[in-house]
């Protein structure tokens, strides 16, 4: 319970005492650029394998005759807008969120965070801020392109293995579809990047020692943000869902 009440205070403090506008507009375009560019590689090739892995593992589990092609498309899409959100959410905690709390991390070992403070700068919200601001604006994004990526590269397998034709795949992925996923998704993602930038800062701030005091307070980011986000994950999908 200690954890969690230093983790909202922490939270807190970083809305409150905004030194500059200014200099928090121009930081947080600055992480945009690092949050977006530098994990969308990653991101995009998890994406395309994730999505052509499920569609040719659906086509081979429902190739019995009396199944229409096209029931393939619709598993691949609630699969991909199942599956995807969480999945990239993951792997931007273990690529971004452990970058975070490195930074911050090794600004605290060094204790450039505390003469921050001995100048009269809120460091909480000079440094954390933008970064979560960042990280929850630009998790979306990368969502939503990562799923395009899922459902595109899934229609490229199962055309080039001949397994169905790409007609049928995207009137199963048109199918009884449901817009209302789509805010479900859009949701989490906000969900996602805030709390694996939040917590992960949070690491980053409260590291106490040296090098190997960061490595454990990276560790302990990544494994902190998992959890919550496997925890959003369900209490998000059986809020909207039901």
């Amino acid at each position: 319970m200690k954890l969690i009440g230093s983790y909202i205070l922490f939270v807190k403090e970083s809305f409150v005492r905004i030194q500059s506008f200014k200099l928090l507009i121009d930081a947080f375009f600055n992480d945009c650029g690092k949050v977006g560019s530098k994990s969308l590689a990653i991101i995009s090739i998890v994406a395309i394998f994730t999505g052509g892995v499920s569609a040719i593992q659906t086509t081979y589990a429902l190739s019995a005759p009396y199944i229409q092609d096209y029931v393939i498309g619709m598993v691949v899409r609630d699969t991909t807008f199942a599956l995807i959100p969480t999945l990239i959410a993951l792997v931007f905690a273990g690529k971004v969120g452990s970058r975070i709390s490195g930074e911050l991390g090794s600004m605290k070992v060094s204790e450039q965070i505390d003469a921050l403070e001995v100048m009269g700068v809120n460091a909480v919200s000079f440094l954390a801020l933008p970064v979560v601001l960042a990280s929850t604006i630009m998790v979306p994004v990368l969502i939503v392109i990562s799923c395009f990526l899922s459902l595109t590269s899934g229609y490229f397998s199962v055309m080039a293995m001949d397994l169905i034709t790409g007609v049928d795949y995207i009137i199963g992925i048109r199918y009884d579809f449901n817009p209302f996923i789509v805010k479900v998704v859009l949701v989490k993602s906000f969900v996602y990047g805030f709390l694996v930038s939040t917590v992960s800062a949070f690491s980053g701030f409260n590291t106490v020692g040296g090098a190997l005091e960061v490595g454990k307070s990276n560790t302990k980011a990544i494994v902190r943000s998992s959890i919550l986000i496997l925890a959003a994950d369900y209490f998000i999908t059986n809020v909207m869902v039901q």
